[in-house]
Parts: C-alpha cells; structure tokens; sequence
C-alpha cells in the first residue's frame, strides 16, 4: 500500500536544521511519528515529499523555511511590560523568567502562544514571538515503516487511533 489521502503512516525519522546540520527531533522505530495522511495537519511539504511512498522507503528532503515555519519577522518581538510577570504578591520570579526560556502566553485576544525571553531589564521583558523554527531550512531523512488504510472512525475524528496514535481519555 503506498502513502496517500486516509491512509496512517508510521515514519521514522531525524529533523535537523540544514545550515547547522543541529538536531530538532528524532524519533524511532519503537516511537516513530504516526499520522493521518491528508487531513491538513501538517506540513503541505512534508506530505508532498511522502506521497506514493511505501513502506521500506526511505526519504531525504529540505523544506526551506518559506515553505516550513516562516521567516523570522521582527514584528514579532515584543517589550513586555514587568507588570505581567507578577504574581499576586508583586514578585518577579527570576528562576522562571530569564533569557532563553520559553514560556506560554496569551496574547490580546486571549488565543494562546509561545514566547522566548530574549532579554529582562527593570521595566520589561523583551520576548520573541516567532515560531522556535521559523527562519529555519529544515531536513528530514528517515524511513517509511508502516502505511496502513484509516479506519472509519480514525477518518471521522481526523486522528489516528490505537498503538502510538491519540488515545481518548
């Protein structure tokens, strides 16, 4: 059976950025990555370079970062004011909110998104909203291990189902 639309891929597979060859996920054979091919959840390019592949084939692609996350784009770097990163008491905790650490916000709206703090002074912190992967070529290189047909109820729920799919609690 070979990869298209309502079919379950198993794929196992290392991600790396190609400029700097730095690993950003790797599965494997005991956990690989299982999906529902065709339902829009990921990206259109990874899916392009799976299409009529079966299992035992193996792949080797970039998506330029255009086609992947974006390009980096300064309008999402934002001064947020220290106010709201208070607790109750007015305290600024200094463990949790320092450079380089990711945490989740909410923006205006009250959608939910994801932050790195890129720099605290007295008055703000400076954060960088961009996806951690945007401006990133991306390199994915790995092996198709299972392609299978989706059941009813997996194509009604638009997820896999079952041994490392998504499971209802």
């Amino acid at each position: 059976m070979t990869i298209d639309k309502n079919t379950v891929v198993s794929v196992n597979y290392l991600l790396t950025r190609k400029d700097t060859g730095e690993t950003i996920e790797q599965t494997s054979k005991e956990h690989p990555f299982v999906f529902l091919f065709g339902t829009g959840g990921l990206l259109e390019e990874f899916e392009k370079n799976l299409l009529h592949k079966k299992a035992g084939d193996t792949f080797d692609f970039f998506i330029g970062s255009e086609k992947a996350y974006g390009t980096r784009d300064e309008q999402f770097l934002a001064d947020v004011p220290m106010d709201a990163f208070l607790d109750e008491d007015g305290n600024f905790d200094e463990e949790a909110i320092k450079v380089g650490v990711t945490l989740p916000m909410v923006d205006n709206e009250g959608n939910p998104l994801h932050g790195t703090v890129l720099e605290v002074t007295e008055v703000h912190v400076k954060m960088d909203f961009n996806h951690p992967l945007a401006g990133h070529d991306l390199h994915f290189k790995g092996e198709v291990l299972e392609v299978r047909a989706a059941t009813d109820q997996e194509l009604a729920h638009g997820h896999v189902h079952g041994p490392d799919g998504h499971h209802h609690h």
